[in-house]
């Protein structure tokens, strides 16, 4: 049996505790819940944004610290994260994301504390983030990154393709390897849905929204059919986005950000929630989809290959032609197959990426931690 983590104090720090975190906030959101229910004392740190307030409630009860940013916030400066970290007399922190300044307070709470601390990239490492951003990148990696990846007690990946990634840029090659965990799984298989895809997320450029819309336009499909597209992002690329989905007519509905039931209801009523992305570390959206019975269509870039394996998802490329065939192929499944998806969805779920699989994972690796245990690689 794992060994116990009740009554551990256990930090989580995040550049955003908020909607604009993304996949990354609800990551944060599901590690607290999970702290909880394991008797640990879970406090999340991160940087005062625009929506922090709001989003507050979703972490129920767990304390969070909202920290004021000084200068630019693409950088995340902030002149007392450092203190209100030593003053909540953590036994362990975890950092999730890398590449703003909370990764330089994480390292320096562990040099005053003496205590450990867990970086988890959440995807931040993958070859087409790196790309992006070359120079700012570099300040970063000698500012601060490579002396927080050194000091910290582990790295983790969500997938031994991010595992491999880690190694590259950090020249660490003892990654542990635990996925996200999605939300509980629906009691039984849905009935046949009208023919509808959803995409849920961030609105930016490598979830390749254009070519999913230009696929989506170029396919062959059923009378009446839907594509809702749900999702936050800069001003711009939503911006871009309105005008695509204006120009490919009514089937194509853009809603803009939803949360909660209103996202359950979105998935519930979706045959497939849809993922053409560039670059992802392990999505929650997927994830999620999955729970309500969901099936997906992904690219080999959301790193979920029991998805492929198990039948629970169908890979649909990345560029418009290929994104465009596999929605032929999809609106194409029969009832009774579509129903086995559904069911090899509900099953990963319940198994590979249940909460209390995940749960368990976590607690040994913070138990190994704060007891200075060596490292040892979580498989999945």
């Amino acid at each position: 049996m794992t060994a116990s983590i009740a009554g551990l104090r256990i930090g989580l720090l995040t550049a955003s505790a908020s909607r604009l975190g993304g996949g990354v906030f609800e990551a944060v959101v599901a590690q607290a819940a999970m702290l909880k229910v394991l008797g640990a004392e879970p406090h999340v740190f991160a940087l005062a944004d625009a929506y922090c307030a709001s989003d507050r409630d979703r972490f129920g009860e767990v304390p969070v610290t909202h920290c004021k940013v000084a200068g630019p916030a693409q950088v995340g400066f902030s002149l007392g994260m450092v203190a209100e970290l030593m003053r909540a007399k953590l036994d362990c922190l975890h950092l999730h994301g890398i590449w703003m300044y909370p990764s330089a307070a994480a390292a320096r709470w562990g040099r005053l504390s003496g205590q450990p601390y867990v970086v988890s990239p959440h995807g931040m490492l993958d070859p087409w983030i790196t790309g992006r951003g070359r120079w700012k990148k570099a300040i970063a990696r000698a500012g601060y990154e490579r002396a927080s990846w050194q000091g910290a007690w582990g790295l983790h990946a969500l997938t031994r393709r991010e595992a491999a990634d880690i190694a590259v840029e950090s020249g660490r090659a003892d990654s542990i390897v635990i996925p996200n965990a999605g939300p509980p799984a629906a009691q039984a298989a849905r009935s046949f849905p009208e023919p509808c895809m959803a995409y849920i997320g961030r609105i930016h450029a490598k979830k390749n929204l254009s070519a999913l819309i230009g696929g989506w336009t170029a396919a062959g499909r059923p009378a009446g059919s839907q594509l809702v597209i749900a999702g936050w992002g800069d001003d711009r690329d939503v911006s871009i986005l309105r005008q695509e989905v204006a120009a490919a007519g009514p089937s194509v509905r853009f809603v803009g950000p939803i949360f909660g039931e209103e996202k359950n209801r979105l998935l519930s009523s979706a045959r497939f929630a849809v993922l053409p992305s560039l670059s992802e570390g392990l999505p929650m959206a997927v994830l999620e989809g999955w729970a309500c019975g969901t099936p997906a269509l992904m690219t080999q870039a959301c790193n979920l290959p029991e998805g492929l394996e198990r039948g629970a998802a169908l890979e649909c490329g990345m560029d418009a032609a290929q994104i465009a065939c596999v929605i032929e192929a999809a609106f194409a499944i029969e009832a009774s197959e579509w129903t086995a998806m559904s069911r090899a969805a509900l099953g990963l779920a319940r198994t590979n990426f249940s909460r209390e699989v995940v749960a368990q994972q976590w607690s040994g690796a913070y138990r190994a931690a704060v007891s200075g245990l060596a490292l040892q690689r979580t498989a999945r």
